[in-house]
């Protein structure tokens, strides 16, 4: 059995970095983890309009996949946003509102190759979690 990790990203977050118009998610914590990560979208959805502003026609169906893995990416390295203006140059990558940057600083995990995968059911988890087996496809 091969251990995978994931990382549980709100929709349309996961969704908007599994097809490639997201490359850097934001989180408030650093990590060192590098290498092949399965993307999962949480169960609860990220409620701001300017969120699901992003979202091209063509990923809506996508970006209403919730309570599963939808696709993969690599963990290529580490952004440290430690200002608003360091946060703002990189939005193209984050797509991230200014206005959502918060002191003292925030991360960005910069992913490269994502792809989608089928949609699997599985309970998703804070930071990184492990997969031991995707289950088949449901639903």
């Amino acid at each position: 059995m091969t251990k995978h990790y994931a990382l549980s990203l709100k929709q349309p977050w996961a969704a908007l970095l599994v097809y490639g118009r997201k490359t850097v998610e934001v989180r408030r914590w650093a990590t060192t983890r590098r290498g092949p990560v399965l993307i999962h979208a949480a169960r609860v959805p990220d409620p701001r309009p300017e969120a699901w502003a992003q979202v091209p026609p063509e990923l809506g169906e996508a970006a209403r996949l919730v309570g599963g893995v939808v696709g993969t990416a690599d963990l290529m390295s580490l952004a440290a946003y430690r200002t608003p203006q360091l946060f703002v140059a990189d939005q193209s990558r984050h797509l991230n509102d200014p206005s959502w940057f918060t002191p003292p600083y925030l991360y960005g995990f910069v992913f490269a190759n994502a792809r989608p995968l089928p949609f699997r059911a599985y309970p998703g988890n804070v930071r990184f979690f492990t997969i031991e087996d995707l289950p088949e496809k449901t639903g």
